[in-house]
């Protein structure tokens, strides 16, 4: 009984039936009225015809006349003297319509009045009309019986209650019907959401049509998939971290032992222990890495937008790198205009630049150059970091913010690469709402186009 077919069936027939009792209603009343309407019509045209016959030729035989004519019909007529004094009837009336006469007006129009109209009560529908002549003057009485308009009506009655019966009986199969049919994809989206909450998302609804429970079917279709797509990622991201994680804690634990042996040469243990400190760097930054990312998942990370005068701050990123840049051969240059500024979170901007630094610092080869610049566009800012490295593979540059992926995986753990620092980059650049992009060759080097938003500028 709790089902949404069941629920619509039934408010729509309650609606339905509503409507249809009221309009029956209305319909069976204005047939019996337009009915009774019709009747004393009728038989008041009758006694002005009566009226014009005795005013144009009053006599015995006209009296007569009227009187066996109306006999032979389901009308009679009574004619009175204008103190209502019987002159001719064509049927014995009874008693109690003395009163009815009685209560006759005593100037009427030229159409007479209706004396009786109410059918259900009375045995008789009642119009009176006078007339005057030279020698006579009185009324025309005409009565109609109300018998054969009361089994009329119980007809109609009984033919309206049939109707009903019927209406109603085929309104509550096509309205079961057509909520049936109307819930259907309801009920489809239903268990596709049961499955769903289930942990199964091989869900896959057909198309629903054009309308919103067509629009709400691919919704649901489309959190299938990326619910789907995210149990994918996370169980490759959770292999991935458990891998990335054993290497290094492999390489202490093993190290640690040998390190502990007593007849080991204390250079060697010196050198064991670089590499305990070098796998314990790794790990440290690749649980920190980790955690950056989970704030930026569940947006617990805040970004504090200021004015930054961009050419102290990239000032201060060049003296924090370049010792790193120098040591390994690589020039770094800066470029800045003196008045440029930008509404950014300064810490976050820091973190994005150095973050790209580093990766050109890593695949770059002694003797080569990166260089940072910073172009003024309409209502953004554009940092270009490029740098003259080993570059990245075409068919790898799709996949570079993925996390933990990494191009030459080998190589990358020799230089220290967690495969996390570009997804953070792209976050961070995202939530201030702006974009990053990456072109590279193989030997020749690579190019960062970081666009960030100038709000100042808009405002």
């Amino acid at each position: 009984m709790n089902k949404i077919s069941t629920k619509l069936a039934l408010y729509f027939t309650i609606a339905v039936m509503i409507m249809e009792a009221f309009l029956m209603f209305y319909l069976h009343e204005k047939i019996v009225s337009n009915r009774i309407e019709e009747e004393l019509q009728s038989i008041q045209l009758r006694g002005n015809s009566h009226r014009d016959v005795l005013e144009d030729n009053y006599s015995q035989d006209t009296l007569h006349h009227i009187a066996l004519m109306e006999s032979k019909t389901e009308t009679e007529v009574l004619i009175t003297d204008r103190n209502h004094g019987k002159i001719i009837s064509s049927a014995d009336f009874s008693s109690k319509l003395d009163a009815l006469i009685e209560s006759t007006p005593s100037s009427l129009g030229r159409e007479g009045k209706i004396l009786e109209s109410d059918y259900r009560d009375q045995r008789y529908l009642a119009t009176v009309t006078s007339f005057k002549t030279d020698s006579e003057s009185g009324y025309v009485y005409m009565f109609k019986s109300t018998a054969p308009l009361r089994e009329l009506i119980k007809e109609l009655n009984a033919h309206f209650l049939i109707a009903g019966i019927s209406s109603l009986f085929l309104l509550v199969i096509i309205h079961f019907t057509l909520s049936k049919i109307l819930t259907r994809p309801l009920i489809r989206m239903k268990r596709a959401t049961e499955k769903i909450s289930k942990g199964d998302y091989e869900v896959a609804l057909p198309r629903l049509g054009n309308d919103e429970i067509g629009e709400l079917g691919e919704s649901i279709n489309k959190l299938s998939k990326d619910l789907k797509t995210m149990k994918r990622d996370r169980a490759e991201f959770l292999g991935s971290i458990s891998h990335e994680l054993r290497t290094p804690l492999t390489y202490v634990q093993g190290y640690t032992n040998v390190a502990l042996r007593e007849n080991i040469d204390e250079k060697d243990r010196q050198e064991y222990l670089r590499i305990i400190q070098e796998e314990t760097s790794t790990i440290v930054a690749l649980v920190e890495n980790l955690f950056e990312l989970a704030k930026l998942d569940e947006n617990t990370f805040t970004i504090l937008k200021e004015h930054v005068e961009l050419c102290p701050l990239l000032r201060k990123i060049h003296t924090k790198m370049a010792p790193a840049f120098n040591s390994e051969g690589i020039s770094l240059d800066v470029e800045c205009h003196e008045d440029l500024t930008l509404y950014a979170d300064p810490i976050r901007l820091e973190q994005i630049l150095l973050n790209l630094l580093d990766n050109a610092r890593k695949y770059s080869k002694a003797g080569s150059a990166t260089r940072l610049h910073v172009t003024a566009e309409a209502h953004s800012l554009v940092f270009t970091i490029a740098d003259e490295g080993i570059g990245i593979p075409q068919s790898e540059l799709p996949h570079i913010f993925e996390r933990l992926y990494r191009v030459e995986k080998s190589r990358s753990r020799e230089l220290g690469g967690t495969g996390l620092g570009l997804s953070i980059v792209k976050m961070l650049v995202e939530a201030h709402g702006g974009d990053i992009s990456i072109t590279s060759s193989e030997g020749v080097g690579t190019t960062v186009m970081l666009t960030m938003p100038n709000e100042e500028d808009r405002e």
